[in-house]
């Protein structure tokens, strides 16, 4: 299924159940279309290093907080919108890799801290820049005014379906 063949399924929809309004498919079926396309474009780098995309936000969750790249595992839960359930089964893939190790905090012995080893922060640092590049590539079609609006209207649209 292409982009396009949302048009032919409202289409559809309009001459069989014309007391409806399917127009909504018209947004939300293309960015359910587009989440999936965008995985499939930007998951082959992760992939080939060995990490999924729950594993490679770890990673950059840890590099964002900029040095020492250690946070504990609430922090982790709640910067990258997961329980810390799967932050934990995560960790422990990521670990087993010898991309990230867990230590006692050093001001509270009871908290752990996960941390970016040196080869983790290596192969973060190295896919980061793929995956923007890919990001970008995969924008270029906009102007730099139509990526502003999108921005603008995407944000508009998380804030209401947050709500």
């Amino acid at each position: 299924m292409n982009s396009d063949h949302i048009d032919e399924i409202v289409g559809q929809w309009r001459r069989e159940r014309p007391d409806l309004d399917p127009s909504p498919m018209l947004v939300v079926g293309r960015i359910q279309w587009l989440a999936d396309a965008l995985d499939a474009a930007l998951r082959p780098p992760l992939a080939a290093a060995g990490l999924g995309n729950g594993e490679f936000d770890v990673l950059a969750a840890l590099r964002r907080a900029g040095a020492p790249h250690t946070l504990t595992p609430g922090q982790l839960s709640h910067r990258m919108l997961v329980t810390t359930g799967a932050v934990t089964k995560r960790v422990d893939r990521l670990i087993a890799r010898g991309l990230v190790s867990r230590a006692t905090h050093e001001t509270d012995a009871r908290a752990r801290v996960v941390g970016l080893t040196p080869a983790g922060l290596a192969l973060v640092d190295r896919l980061v820049e793929e995956h923007l590049a890919n990001e970008a590539a995969l924008l270029r079609g906009l102007t730099d005014r139509e990526r502003a609006d999108l921005e603008r209207l995407l944000e508009t649209l998380a804030r209401t379906v947050d709500r």
